[in-house]
């Protein structure tokens, strides 16, 4: 899954379930390489449902296309800053994203497992767009939020985006994971709104 270099992340429409649940594609080929899944039971549903939807805690399990485990994010309880694991299929901590504190357009701070900022997610204006930048401002790729149509803005909030990695980023295996991570958590820790 991880051999490419952009990819399309649908979320699903779930009027009434409220997972975060995405379908991701190779763009090029519109063939489905891996589905990321919201992992939580029905105890733990229950005890959130009082929570806002941006406030909950949220376990995503990326898997490929055979149903491998790729890795993981994980948000826990938060009042006002995310914090966003990437873990591994070993369940080894690649990286953690932390939301900016004072930022009109989004985005988050992105460290490594020693606590090193190894980059930037950052978005435009709108929130639809994120660049993924080295701290010296170099470009390593973007997420851009896909227009999928006029009934399905007015009337779910599932939302598609592409992710794009420059040449460099997509020979590291870490840095593809925390790009593709970012598009979920851009999505469960910004766009979701209840």
């Amino acid at each position: 899954m991880l051999e490419q270099q952009r990819f399309l992340v649908k979320q699903q429409v779930s009027l009434l379930s409220g997972r975060a649940d995405y379908d991701i594609f190779n763009p090029d080929t519109q063939q489905q390489v891996g589905a990321a899944r919201e992992s939580r039971g029905f105890l733990k549903t229950i005890l959130t449902m009082p929570l806002a939807k941006k406030k909950r805690p949220r376990t995503i399990e990326v898997r490929d296309s055979a149903g491998a485990l790729v890795f993981t994010i994980h948000r826990p309880w938060s009042l006002f800053r995310s914090k966003v694991r990437v873990l591994d299929a070993n369940n080894q901590l690649l990286g953690y994203f932390k939301t900016k504190l004072l930022s009109l357009s989004g985005g988050f701070w992105v460290y490594d497992p020693q606590d090193k900022q190894i980059a930037e997610i950052k978005g435009d204006w709108k929130g639809f767009n994120f660049r993924f930048l080295t701290p010296e401002g170099k470009d390593l790729g973007h997420i851009g939020k896909q227009w999928e149509g006029m009934a399905k803005a007015l009337f779910t909030s599932a939302d598609t985006y592409m992710v794009s990695l420059t040449d460099e980023a997509s020979r590291d295996r870490t840095t593809k994971t925390l790009l593709l991570g970012a598009s979920l958590a851009v999505d469960i820790v910004f766009r979701e709104s209840k």
